[in-house]
C-alpha cells in the first residue's frame, strides 16, 4: 500500500513545504504525473479556476485529491453521483486521507458526525452532491470551517445543453459566492464549445485556464456494424462477446430491451445480467459489485450505469441500440479499457432503432400548451396560497407526469420554481413576451436534442475515421485518421 501515514498526520502548514511530486508518489505512487495533471494542479495551487476537458480514465480525481493535501482548508467536491462519491471515498480512505462525504444515504448520527468532523476542520475533503449546496446550515458550518477549492465533478451537467443536464448545477454559483468566492475547478470528459461557454458563464469563472486533452484514447477500437433484424443482433453481439476476452457492457436504450438481452444471453450460457433505474437501489448495488468482483460476465445495461464504474478490464462496450447523443455514446465508450489495453466499442446500427430515441424525445418534451397549462397551475396555487404536487396535477390535467416533471426541472433551472415537498413558486413571469423567451428558449433546448441525435446518425453512416468524426464534433481541429477504427481499416485493407 502506498505510504500515508506522514502525510496523514502532518498538519496543512508542514504540508505545504512538500512538493507536488514527492506527495504523489508517497500517498498515491505515482512517479509522474499525467499531461494536464500538473496544469490544473499549479492552477489551483496559485489560486485560479480551472477548466478541465480530459478523457475518462485519464486521471482527473488527482487533480483535486493532490492539492487537497496542499492547501490550508478544505477541497469540496461537488459529484453528481452516490456511488461515485462512495468510490472515491473509500480509496481515500485506504490511502490515509481523512474524508467526509455527505449525501441522502446517511443517518441523522452520521450527518451529525460529518458536520462535527467539518467543524473541527480535520477533513481534507468533503464529498457532496449538488442539492446540498441548497442547504443554508450546511453552508454555513463549510464557510466556517474554511474552503480552499471547490471542484465541480461531471461539470456538463451544468449545461442545458449537455447530454445529462442536472438543475441543482444551476444554483452552484450562488454557494459558492456565498463560501467566499474561492477558486473552482471544473471536470468534464467531454464537453462541446457551447457547453464549455455555459459552464464558465454558469460556474461565473473568472479568466480561468482551460486544459483540454483531447478526446483520443489510443486503446478504444470504434467500430459499427449494420445489422438488418433482431437476430443478426443477436449473433453479432455474441461473437464479440465470445472474442472480447474480459468483461463486456451492453447498452440498450430501453429497461425492456436491456431484460430481453440479459435473459437471451443466459440462456446461451453467458453470465450476463440486467442493469436499469427502475431495480431498487439495494438490487443495483449487488449487481454492481458482482461486475466488479468478476461473479458476471456481462452486464446489459440502460444508460443508468455509467458514472462512478471504475472497472479496469472491460474489454468490450457494445450499443444494442441507439444512444441518444454522440456525447452520451463517447462517455458510455470510455468505461472500457481503463487498464489501457485495447477495449473493443461496437455500435450495432439498425436504420429503426432511431425511431426509438425519437419517440423518447417526443414523449420527454412537453408541447406549448401543455407549458402555458403547468404555468396557469402555478399562479393558482400561488393565489390559493399553496404548493403544487405535480402527481395531483398530472391527474387532473391529464398531462404525463413525466412530462411534468420536464417542466418543473426546467423552470427550476430559470429560477422561477423550487421544488421542495411540492413546488414552490419563487418569482413569476412578469411580462407576456417574457414568458415567449421562456418558451422559445425551451423548444430550443428541444430541437438541441434533435440535432445531437442527427449528429449521433451522421457518426454510424459517416465514412470517414470515426475518431476524426468524435474530435470535430467536441471542437478539435486534429484530421490525422487514427488508423484503427473500422472506416480506416477498410481503407487500409481497400
Amino acid at each position: 500500500m502506498p505510504k500515508a501515514t506522514s502525510v496523514k498526520k502532518m498538519n496543512r502548514k508542514a504540508k505545504k513545504t512538500l512538493t507536488v511530486s514527492r506527495l504523489a508518489n508517497e500517498t498515491f505512487a505515482i512517479n509522474k504525473l499525467r499531461p494536464g495533471q500538473t496544469e490544473l494542479i499549479e492552477a489551483v495551487l496559485t489560486g485560479h479556476d480551472a477548466v478541465g476537458i480530459m478523457p475518462t480514465g485519464s486521471g482527473k480525481s488527482l487533480c483535486f485529491q493532490l492539492p487537497s493535501l496542499l492547501l490550508g482548508h478544505t477541497v469540496v467536491v461537488v459529484s453528481p453521483l452516490i456511488s461515485l462519491m462512495q468510490d472515491q471515498e473509500q480509496k481515500m480512505l485506504k490511502l490515509g486521507v481523512p474524508v467526509v462525504k455527505l449525501d441522502s444515504t446517511l443517518t441523522a448520527g452520521e450527518l451529525r458526525l460529518a458536520k462535527e468532523q467539518l467543524e473541527e476542520g480535520v477533513s481534507e475533503l468533503v464529498y457532496i452532491t449538488p442539492e446540498r449546496l441548497d442547504d443554508t446550515e450546511f453552508l454555513t458550518v463549510l464557510k466556517e470551517a474554511g474552503v480552499s477549492l471547490i471542484v465541480v465533478d461531471e461539470a456538463h451537467c451544468i449545461s442545458q445543453w449537455g447530454h445529462d443536464f442536472r438543475p441543482a448545477y444551476t444554483a452552484l454559483a450562488g454557494a459558492i459566492k456565498s463560501l467566499g468566492a474561492p477558486p473552482v475547478m471544473a471536470l468534464t470528459a467531454t464537453a462541446t464549445e457551447d457547453v464549455l461557454g455555459e459552464i464558465i458563464s454558469q460556474l461565473q469563472l473568472k479568466n480561468p485556464i482551460i486544459v483540454r486533452q483531447g478526446i483520443d484514447r489510443p486503446n478504444l477500437l470504434f467500430t459499427v456494424c449494420n445489422t438488418v433484424n433482431e437476430l443478426s443482433k443477436q449473433e453479432k453481439l455474441l461473437e464479440s462477446i465470445s472474442t472480447a476476452g474480459g468483461a463486456s457492457i451492453i447498452y440498450t436504450a430501453t429497461v425492456k430491451k436491456a431484460c430481453e438481452v440479459a435473459d437471451w444471453l443466459t440462456a446461451q450460457g453467458v453470465k450476463a445480467v440486467a442493469y436499469h433505474g427502475k431495480l431498487a437501489a439495494k438490487r443495483r448495488r449487488e449487481i454492481q459489485d458482482h461486475f466488479m468482483n468478476d461473479r458476471c460476465q456481462v452486464i446489459v445495461a440502460t444508460k443508468a450505469f455509467g458514472m462512478g464504474i471504475d472497472k479496469p478490464d472491460v474489454r468490450l462496450v457494445l450499443h444494442y441500440q441507439f444512444p441518444d447523443s454522440v456525447e452520451s455514446y463517447y462517455q458510455e465508450a470510455g468505461r472500457g479499457g481503463r487498464d489501457g489495453l485495447d477495449v473493443q466499442v461496437i455500435l450495432l446500427y439498425q436504420l429503426e432503432d432511431k425511431r426509438i430515441q425519437s419517440y423518447f424525445l417526443g414523449g420527454k418534451y412537453p408541447n406549448r400548451q401543455e407549458v402555458t397549462d403547468f404555468l396557469q397551475s402555478l399562479q393558482e396555487a400561488v393565489l390559493a396560497g399553496g404548493t403544487v404536487n405535480l402527481q395531483t396535477l398530472s391527474k387532473s390535467s391529464n398531462i404525463p407526469l413525466k412530462k411534468l416533471r420536464v417542466i418543473a426541472n426546467y423552470l427550476e433551472s430559470a429560477g422561477v420554481i423550487k421544488k421542495e415537498r411540492g413546488i414552490k413558486v419563487l418569482r413569476q413571469f412578469s411580462s407576456d413576451e417574457q414568458l415567449e423567451q421562456f418558451l422559445a428558449s425551451y423548444e430550443e433546448r428541444h430541437q438541441s436534442d434533435r440535432d445531437r441525435l442527427e449528429k449521433m446518425m451522421h457518426y454510424a453512416q459517416t465514412m470517414q475515421c470515426r475518431v476524426v468524426y468524435l474530435r470535430q464534433y467536441f471542437g478539435e481541429d486534429n484530421v490525422e485518421p487514427c488508423g484503427r477504427c473500422d472506416n480506416c481499416i477498410q481503407v487500409a485493407n481497400f
